[in-house]
């Protein structure tokens, strides 16, 4: 049975993934099998597993840290939030419906027996766990029906390490704060402190870290930098939605939509050299870009609706009428379409016009459609005809089904025999996630954008693989050089 240890944080985004990510690799490079595992996870970042199941995205660059292959039982429950007060709950990668936040708090302990069947089973094939937890555990109006923070550590008798993030402010009071309105039993599991994203010289840290440690009577197992990688964030608060443009040869324009989702499809552009990626939400801002994206989305017709209150609708439109290249993903390909409907509700009932680029219409429907999927690109008219050909690997996530005129061009066939996306002109969609991932369709695209432009792009091709090993040995780098790993096995070793 497996070692665990568990990262908690005192709030979210305090950088608990990155952390986990660190030591997967760092235990991994060590010798030791490990798998990362977080109980309930509430994002809009999802991925389709191998065999057809959706896990948050999260403990897929976990797993990637660790070198071992995504699997829904790292992540039993995923909550995807539609509203501001309800998720879809998605439990062992199968949707079970959607809840209100009142409604899911009231039954989520009866998910217990499959978060533990979940957790077992990954315990025996590994030698360490590496749990993560959700928000803060000091929530005391969740703590009852706690299943993710120290409900988790108790379930898993996992030793806790506390990361608070120095960046916001007031790190100390968020450490101390959040071990004072533990129960002692939870004092008791919670092991050390790290302190994460500080800037400067630790050395003037150190006398507050010395009194930390003498209020909480936890050691501080170490102080990670503000991290230089570039790994895939978990969630909206990611510090890449508030990039601007910068000197780059190419300028990809990606909208920022209310409830944005998979944003991870574009962190391989962000990381191929001379290509700038922005994200933008007002219209004042989109300027003149090479490229405009339409990202996927959890809320397609009220993101819609707000795409055209904010004038970006508009102003997409203008680009795309004077031949800039516009590419829509999953709800921003349904988007570009003529009409959107959900007779069934699915997005809570409703019907819209598109943005009438594509000659497509989207029916909703309340099952949802997720595969990993293959494709070649056929022949592609407009600015994007070098992709052509093209292989393609992805993964489909969405409800309902969008339908192509009779006059309509598909855009991929895909290794089933079936037609995914739709092209016109210089607008094109696709329900694929990882489209861009896909050396010879980025290549293509890149490639042709750049010609067009007239600039030059660096003549190696890209190797995302290699990039991303690239950056979680760098994480785990770090992790050594800032967190006292000593103390790190000790504290596993121990356990509770």
């Amino acid at each position: 049975m497996a070692k665990a240890i568990m990262v908690q944080g005192t709030m979210s985004n305090a950088g608990k993934s990155l952390v986990c990510a660190g030591l997967c690799r760092v235990f991994r490079q060590d010798g030791y099998r490990v798998a990362p595992f977080k109980s309930q996870n509430m994002a809009l970042n999802s991925f389709i597993t191998r065999d057809g199941l959706e896990m948050g995205r999260a403990q897929v660059v976990q797993a990637e840290a660790a070198q071992v292959e995504p699997d829904v039982r790292m992540n039993p429950i995923l909550l995807k939030p539609v509203t501001n007060t309800g998720s879809q709950v998605i439990v062992n990668g199968e949707v079970r419906g959607n809840m209100r936040a009142a409604e899911y708090f009231a039954m989520k302990r009866t998910l217990v027996p499959e978060i533990l069947a979940a957790y077992r089973s990954l315990a025996l094939e590994n030698d360490i766990i590496v749990i993560e937890g959700a928000g803060s555990p000091a929530e005391i109006n969740l703590h009852e029906n706690d299943i993710v923070n120290m409900g988790m550590a108790k379930m898993a008798k996992a030793p806790v390490l506390l990361v608070g993030d120095i960046d916001r402010g007031g790190v100390f009071a968020q450490l101390y704060g959040t071990i004072a309105l533990l129960k002692e039993e939870e004092r008791a599991m919670v092991k050390a402190t790290i302190v994460n994203k500080f800037r400067g010289d630790v050395a003037l840290l150190r006398p507050g870290l010395t009194m930390l440690e003498t209020l909480t009577g936890k050691p501080v197992a170490g102080v990670l930098p503000m991290l230089d990688v570039d790994i895939e964030d978990e969630d909206s608060l990611a510090a890449r939605l508030e990039r601007r443009k910068g000197d780059a040869a190419l300028d990809i324009a990606v909208i920022r939509l209310p409830h944005i989702s998979n944003f991870t499809d574009f962190a391989v552009l962000e990381a191929t050299p001379g290509v700038g990626v922005r994200y933008v939400r007002e219209a004042s801002s989109l300027g003149g870009p090479d490229l405009v994206i339409l990202p996927g989305t959890k809320s397609t017709i009220a993101d819609l609706r707000w795409l055209r209150q904010s004038g970006l609708e508009a102003a997409v439109k203008k680009l795309a009428a004077r031949g800039v290249a516009v590419i829509g993903i999953c709800g921003g390909y349904q988007m570009l379409g003529m009409r959107i409907s959900d007779a069934e509700g699915a997005e809570g009932g409703g019907e819209i016009g598109g943005m009438g680029l594509l000659p497509v219409e989207t029916e909703f429907a309340n099952e949802k459609h997720r595969t990993r999927v293959r494709g070649t690109a056929l022949e592609t008219g407009g600015i994007f005809a070098p992709l052509s050909g093209a292989q393609l690997e992805g993964y489909e996530i969405h409800m309902g089904r969008t339908l192509l005129s009779e006059d309509a061009t598909p855009l991929v066939r895909l290794e089933n025999g079936m037609p995914d996306g739709c092209q016109k002109g210089n607008v094109y969609g696709s329900y694929l996630h990882g489209f861009f991932d896909s050396e010879g369709c980025r290549e293509a695209i890149l490639g042709a954008l750049a010609a067009q432009k007239g600039v030059l792009l660096q003549a190696e091709p890209f190797d995302l693989k290699a990039y991303k090993e690239r950056q979680y040995n760098l994480l785990a780098k770090r992790v050594r050089e800032n967190i006292e790993m000593n103390m790190v096995y000790r504290i596993l070793d121990a356990g509770v």
